[in-house]
């Protein structure tokens, strides 16, 4: 698969809000940068908690490993796919959909995927406020057993401007922070995991909540329904961003050596962590972020949990970041360090609104099926359109014609129809903690939930039957019309990828 050629800004690719292909001359040819990137947004603790969601709803501990191996294995094979794409094309995931979604058809997945990462953004600050809260009720500092809302509301804020703080000056500060914090933290972890597995009761013979251990059918409903959360579902979550941050790779890296470099740094760290929830809440079954490292422990706590704060910052702003260009490929003319500041405020009301939940697991696993519900659908598309209805040369410049080109269709009614299939499909085999979110299929099958393998399934076997129609009415090879003139010269000095 090759990709033709754009037009090349000079110096750069964002151009006062603009996006544009990141130019080979601007790329690295380094892999590092991107093992370290993926691997320090899932050093975060919501991948313990996920681990610990397993044991929580009821399997036992062999069950849940098996599930979380097995699971991230096949959904991050999918992940490294989308990461080639990007080095491929030098552009953004959303930028990618407008050939199977068309110019303005794009929109919407553009605006969902800008929700989705409001939404994470918010749950990882709430994740980073409850261990905080867990830490000062440890030095005294608040009581603990008090709401303590005024106090989690003014922490939120605080780390809340870090976060938008590091996205607004780019990815040359993202790809700093994460290369030189995230070592330290792996140091932080291997402590933590010695200390957990050799010294603390864990009950690796764990199979369930006593007298109630799942059978049967039972057991196999639940195993789907946690690898929809937090196996292969996990990986999928990931898709939607790949190409944000493997666009800064030059296509003369090779691309095993990508794909081995990001794939290892999602697994890796979400495996670990996963198996760290799980092995401790085989203690307690809690779920709780805050009390599974506090309550095991002790007064280590306190170094472990100063560390480990870093885990679920590196994850928002990878989330704030994604937002701005998201945002961007709804042809919003905003520059994307304002976008940055709307993030992080619309993400500290969503937060609030977290503050005063009670039941954590079922808002989390509520949140993660329904992101599945159209991640899933949107990657099926993707993958044939770039796999087989393009397969020859990717012809980006396309891509950033103006509204009205007739190289692109105004709405590819062939990609909307598929995503609409897939996300029916999705619905339909789902099995959420809320009836809602229990599809007629799912509920049919015993509570089996392959909600995952449904969506991706009927919108890639849809849009496999309407797509290439489609895609020969349109005229890639017409001339692009000639955009509008602008008096602002070319800018982004503050996006240079490092080496």
């Amino acid at each position: 698969m090759s990709a033709s050629s754009p037009p090349q800004p000079s110096t750069a690719h964002d151009v006062e809000g603009t996006l544009q292909p990141v130019p080979e001359s601007a790329r690295t040819d380094s892999v590092s940068g991107q093992f370290w990137i993926w691997c320090g947004a899932n050093i975060a603790p919501i991948n313990w908690v996920l681990g610990a969601l397993g044991v929580h709803l009821g399997l036992g501990l062999a069950d849940t490993l098996i599930v979380l191996v097995a699971g991230n294995l096949v959904g991050m094979a999918f992940f490294g796919v989308f990461v080639l794409l990007g080095q491929r094309t030098g552009v953004t995931g959303m930028v990618l959909g407008r050939a199977p979604f068309g110019r303005r058809g794009n929109y919407l997945p553009a605006a969902v995927q800008a929700l989705l990462a409001v939404g994470w953004c918010s749950v990882n600050t709430w994740i980073i406020l409850d261990l905080v809260m867990a830490l000062l009720g440890r030095l005294g500092l608040v009581d603990p057993q008090g709401a303590n809302h005024i106090w989690k509301i003014a922490v939120a804020g605080a780390i809340m401007a870090v976060q938008v703080g590091i996205s607004w000056i780019g990815y040359r500060a993202i790809a700093a922070f994460e290369r030189w914090t995230v070592p330290p933290t792996i140091v932080v972890l291997v402590a933590m995991s010695v200390v957990a597995w050799f010294f603390l009761d864990i009950d690796w013979s764990y199979a369930g909540p006593a007298g109630d251990v799942l059978t049967g059918g039972d057991r196999f409903a639940a195993m789907t329904a946690v690898m929809t959360a937090i196996g292969i579902g996990w990986g999928i979550t990931w898709l939607t961003y790949a190409a944000d941050y493997s666009r800064f790779v030059s296509r003369r890296v090779p691309r095993r050596k990508l794909y081995l470099a990001s794939t290892l740094g999602q697994f890796i760290p979400v495996v670990w962590l996963g198996v760290l929830g799980a092995t401790l809440a085989t203690k307690n079954g809690d779920v709780d972020p805050g009390r599974l490292i506090v309550e095991n422990f002790g007064v280590l706590a306190v170094p472990v949990l100063l560390l480990v704060l870093h885990g679920p910052i590196a994850t928002n702003i990878l989330n704030i970041y994604t937002f701005t260009v998201a945002a961007q490929a709804l042809d919003l003319k905003v520059h994307r360090r304002t976008l940055s500041s709307v993030v992080g405020v619309l993400s500290m009301v969503v937060v609030v609104f977290f503050i005063y939940q009670s039941d954590f697991a079922a808002i989390l696993d509520t949140w993660l099926v329904g992101l599945v519900a159209w991640v899933s659908a949107w990657g099926g598309i993707m993958l044939v359109h770039y796999i087989r209805i393009e397969r020859g040369e990717i012809a980006v410049e396309r891509l950033f014609d103006p509204v009205g080109t007739r190289r692109l269709p105004d709405i590819n009614w062939a990609g909307l129809t598929a995503f609409a299939a897939g996300i029916l499909g999705t619905w339909l085999f789902m099995y959420g903690l809320i009836p809602p979110f229990q599809g007629p299929g799912a509920v049919a099958l015993g509570g089996v939930d392959l909600s995952w393998l449904a969506g991706g399934l009927t919108s890639a076997g849809v849009y496999a039957v309407l797509g290439p129609r489609a895609a020969r009415a349109t005229q890639p090879s017409a001339p692009a019309p000639r955009p509008a003139t602008s008096s602002a010269p070319e800018r982004l000095d503050d996006e240079l990828p490092l080496a």
